[in-house]
C-alpha cells in the first residue's frame, strides 16, 4: 500500500504538480512573499476585524518593517431577515460579507492582482436580544474569517505563479 502510495505521489511530481508553499526557483517563497505585504488600514470595527484577520495570515510574524507590496480592501456588509413568523418577526438572518482587494507595488500605482471575494453565514434571531447580539457577532467573524482565508489563497496563488 505505501509503494502504491510513494508512486502516485511521484507521478504528481512529473505532471507539473508543486505544494503552494514550497521554495520557488528563484529561492524565494510563498510565505515570504505575503509576509511582505502590508495590509492598507480599513475603516470602522468591521475593517479592523478584517485587517486583524487578514493580518494573522499574511503577516504571523507582524506589519512588516520594509514591504514590497500593500493591499487595499474594501467591505460591504448586508443582512438579510429569513424565516418569518405569523407576527412578521424573523427568526434567522443571512449575513454576507463582500470584499473587493487588490494588491499593488509598494511603490506604484497600478494593481498588480485585484479580485473579490464573498461569504454569507446564518444565524438565529433569539427571544433574548443579547444572544441574537452575540449569534451575529460570531456569525460575522465566521465570515470575515472565510473571506480572509480566501484572500490569503488567491494572493498565494498569485505569488506562486509569478
Amino acid at each position: 500500500m505505501g509503494t502504491i502510495a510513494t508512486a502516485a505521489i511521484g507521478g504528481l511530481s512529473g505532471c507539473g504538480f508543486q505544494p503552494l508553499n514550497a521554495r520557488q526557483d528563484d529561492g524565494g517563497s510563498v510565505s515570504a512573499n505575503l509576509s511582505t505585504v502590508r495590509i492598507e488600514p480599513l475603516r470602522d470595527r468591521v475593517g479592523q476585524q478584517m485587517h486583524n484577520f487578514l493580518r494573522d495570515r499574511l503577516n504571523p510574524q507582524g506589519q512588516p518593517v520594509s514591504p514590497s507590496y500593500r493591499l487595499a480592501v474594501q467591505l460591504t456588509e448586508s443582512l438579510s431577515e429569513l424565516g418569518v413568523r405569523r407576527d412578521e418577526t424573523a427568526t434567522r438572518a443571512n449575513l454576507r460579507i463582500d470584499a473587493k482587494f487588490s494588491l499593488f507595488d509598494f511603490g506604484g500605482g497600478e494593481a498588480l492582482f485585484s479580485g473579490s471575494s464573498s461569504s454569507t453565514t446564518s444565524y438565529d434571531i433569539l427571544e433574548n436580544p443579547f444572544a441574537t447580539t452575540v449569534s451575529e457577532e460570531d456569525a460575522r467573524d465566521r465570515a470575515l474569517g472565510e473571506v480572509a482565508d480566501d484572500i490569503q489563497t488567491r494572493l498565494s496563488i498569485y505569488f506562486s505563479s509569478t
